[in-house]
């Protein structure tokens, strides 16, 4: 009997989970560690915070699920890995703490013999002084609560719009290393299409503030379209609905400081700036869940199981080097932790070895770089891939690996930009592979123009609509669930 432990709910452990269900016999233990009791589909928080979804619409119960899959769930955040064990038995183990309210604060030892992290992020608020909406002066839409707060005070804004109040809103990031660029850049545009349905788009200046040192960077150092036999970059794409839709950006931007009322930022150029505004939806950066590794003595082991960050470092080359050095192939490609062929990090969890956007400070020292993503499609891929290397292995093939590196997977985004099936529409970016490999594809900004392409317009909404309800379907894994691709 085999006993697998897999932290973390979201796309990548959930998918996991889900897919090891389906391919181990029962008699091999599956443990789901989470501290949230509920499943969220996180790109459509984007819908909730302008106020066109509610919370239920984005969130189930995961215990109902797991419990007809014949899967273990803790609600529980993990806070130790033992990967030798301890002095009373040498099987691999983790610590947690319940966060389940009936459980609270009670603290268990889990045993293992095959670990999954898959904690995605924290959500570091803190960094940036008076950010995020806990004791903050600014909302977000990283959760389903918070997106149901931005909703509110977005309504606000347009009741005070209403009644002839002219409105300052900004949308982006709140710190020089954010990742998800996208996920603002969705938002924007949605409240743009808000602000146009309560007939007050002519009281809103309607701000973009990101730490991309262009438009349509996204974290990925941009892309190339080639349509029709001609190209087009993604910052002259992103540009042009921008200019259509009146909406300003600042760009460059690492954010010091958010008072009331007041966003304090510096540029690339090393000049300090205060933006006033009504309204500022702002996204944190990531971080690790702050979870701790110990040998078998008890002897703090982290430094070499996590980068300085707290994502866990896998089969990447971490090899410090300069940003015109790095490689497509120092990815990792099968997310085991080095030297532990049991302990595998996917989604946010996993530490990349580089940058993909070139970073860049200010004259003042003040790193301003937007991090790799490696949400959405690409986390469901690597959670997938390594339930199949732990299927082989748990089956007797112990040396047995699967690959998913980002630099030979594509990835699709579909950045809604107001809702409706008739009036709505989306901006489509698809990209391949996710991780540009300027060595193969020297001429067209390291990826392929064949799966490297965008388009905006109602169909896009369409998909986008289409899978809200598809992805909601597979994560409750009801029939049919693993035929729909990750």
């Amino acid at each position: 009997m085999a006993r697998v432990v897999i932290l973390g709910a979201g796309v990548a452990g959930h998918t996991a989970a889900l897919h090891l269900r389906r391919m181990i016999g029962r008699e091999h233990t599956i443990t789901v560690v989470s501290p949230n009791s509920q499943w969220n589909w996180i790109p459509s928080n984007i819908w909730v915070g302008v106020g066109v979804m509610s919370k239920k619409d984005v969130v189930f119960p995961l215990a109902p699920i797991y419990r007809r899959k014949g899967i273990d769930f803790r609600q529980a955040k993990a806070v130790a890995v033992r990967p030798e064990g301890d002095e009373t038995d040498p099987t691999g183990a983790v610590d947690i703490v319940y966060t389940d309210p009936a459980r609270k604060d009670q603290q268990e030892r889990l045993r293992y013999d095959y670990l999954v992290n898959a904690t995605g992020p924290k959500l570091r608020f803190e960094a940036t002084e008076g950010l995020g909406p806990h004791g903050g002066n600014s909302v977000s839409v990283c959760t389903a609560d918070h997106a149901v707060e931005a909703s509110a005070a977005l309504r606000a804004s347009i009741e005070r719009m209403k009644r002839g109040e002219r409105q300052t809103l900004i949308v982006g990031t709140g710190h020089g290393t954010c990742t998800c660029e996208g996920a603002a850049f969705e938002y924007t545009f949605n409240v743009d299409h808000e602000l146009k349905e309560a007939g007050v788009r002519d009281k809103a200046e309607l701000i973009y503030l990101t730490n991309e040192a262009q438009l349509g960077d996204f974290g990925v150092d941009g892309m190339l379209f080639s349509q029709r036999g001609y190209q087009q970059s993604s910052r002259m794409w992103t540009e042009s609905l921008f200019t259509e839709r009146g909406v300003h950006s600042i760009l460059g931007a690492h954010v010091h400081k958010v008072d009331p009322g007041v966003v304090h930022y510096e540029t690339l150029d090393g000049e300090m700036h205060e933006q006033p505004f009504d309204f500022a939806m702002l996204l944190p950066p990531f971080g690790g869940v702050d979870l701790k590794a110990y040998d078998r003595a008890g002897n703090d082991i982290s430094e070499t199981m996590f980068n300085p960050a707290g994502f866990m470092k896998v089969d990447a080359d971490y090899t410090p080097k300069p940003y015109e050095e790095w490689r497509a192939e120092d990815w990792p490609e099968t997310y085991e932790v080095p030297g532990r062929p049991n302990v595998f990090a996917v989604g946010i969890a996993f530490a990349p070895p580089h940058q993909i956007s070139r970073p860049q400070k200010t004259r003042n020292g003040t790193m301003i770089a937007p991090a790799p993503p490696r949400t959405g499609m690409p986390s469901g891929i690597m959670g997938k891939t390594v339930a199949m290397t732990i299927r082989d292995r748990i089956n007797g093939q112990p040396a047995a690996v699967h690959k998913a590196s980002l630099a030979k997977i594509g990835a699709a985004c579909v950045a809604s930009a107001g809702t409706g099936m008739r009036e709505g529409s989306a901006a489509a970016m698809s990209m391949f592979p996710v991780v540009p490999d300027y060595q193969r594809y020297p001429g067209s900004g390291g990826r392929d123009f064949k799966g490297t392409r965008g388009d905006i317009g109602l169909f896009g909404h369409w998909v986008k609509y289409s899978l809200h309800h598809l992805f909601i379907y597979k994560a409750k894994a009801l029939p049919g669930w693993q035929y729909i691709p990750e």
